[in-house]
């Protein structure tokens, strides 16, 4: 099929590849435009940009797609499906209408839970026991739109967002391929009005460890915000990420250290795992205490 492909980050970059390697032919990628990244504050391309680029497929990166000409731009491909994944824009119903299947989103979650921007980390904060991708055909209401396809997977006791970030990436690259290939036979389940739920961006004030919480919560806090934005707390006088965690034996006052990096909470204790102080790279736990003391509370 004749495509136009609408991703931006690296969650993105598996299916885009999965499509070319299936023999569609991807007419345009869009995207959201460089940024400045890194000390020097250089504009760096998105993962998908860069891919595309790389394998001389034009690129388009509009700041709206609600303006006529964007419009005209996009309908003049003359594509048959759009295949959208974590783009970064809105599209409008002249947008959604121009290609002849319309557009198919990739979207990580089991729809109707969890719609929204921040799918992966809400389900691991929330204590989901699994999560999976939609294949979704979109209409103009936020990640409404009945379901192609679907698949199912589980939330391991330590999964981090950034764990099922790469899986579930890989899964929607694979069903995009599947639901492109039976999408005449296809038939869409409409989203059940029970059960919806909204995926709030990830806000960072949310990301300070407050050590009163049952322990189950704070460990679902940091696994559900590693390794992005981090989940943070003051340890030795200093800012410190907690990347890795799980539940573990002991109790105590609530940010009481109870031995190596075992700390007590509101209820329980938590074993932090793997940590990133500022300036240095992340590491294992066991490794970072033996040049740092992070001292007998954190706060």
């Amino acid at each position: 099929m004749r495509i136009a492909f609408m991703g931006t980050p690296e969650f993105s970059v598996a299916p885009l590849r999965a499509l070319i390697g299936a023999g569609h032919e991807v007419a345009c990628v869009y995207c959201q435009p460089p940024r400045p990244a890194g000390r020097g504050q250089k504009e760096r391309p998105s993962p998908v940009q860069a891919e595309a680029e790389a394998r001389g497929i034009p690129v388009r990166h509009p700041t709206s797609l609600r303006t006529p000409e964007a419009q005209a731009e996009f309908a003049g491909l003359g594509v048959e499906v759009a295949v959208v994944v974590a783009y970064g824009l809105i599209l409008p119903q002249a947008v959604l209408d121009a290609p002849t299947h319309g557009c198919l989103n990739i979207h990580a979650s089991l729809l109707p839970r969890w719609r929204g921007a921040a799918p992966i980390h809400r389900a691991v904060m929330a204590g989901d026991a699994e999560t999976g991708v939609c294949i979704m055909r979109m209409e103009a209401g936020l990640d409404t739109g009945p379901v192609l396809l679907r698949e199912a997977m589980a939330i391991g006791g330590t999964d981090t967002t950034g764990d099922l970030h790469d899986r579930l990436s890989d899964l929607g690259a694979r069903l995009i391929v599947e639901a492109l290939g039976r999408l005449p036979r296809l038939v869409p389940e409409v989203q059940a009005e029970d059960g919806v739920t909204y995926a709030r961006k990830i806000d960072k004030a949310e990301a300070r460890v407050d050590w009163t919480r049952p322990a189950a919560e704070v460990d679902r806090l940091i696994r559900g915000l590693s390794p992005f934005p981090g989940a943070w707390c003051e340890a030795g006088g200093e800012r410190v990420k907690l990347l890795r965690s799980r539940l573990a034996e002991g109790s105590g006052e609530p940010g009481q250290v109870l031995s190596g990096l075992t700390v007590a909470c509101g209820e329980g204790a938590v074993e932090v795992l793997e940590v990133q102080r500022a300036g240095a790279r992340a590491m294992p736990a066991a490794e970072a205490l033996r040049g740092w003391d992070p001292g007998a509370r954190l706060g």
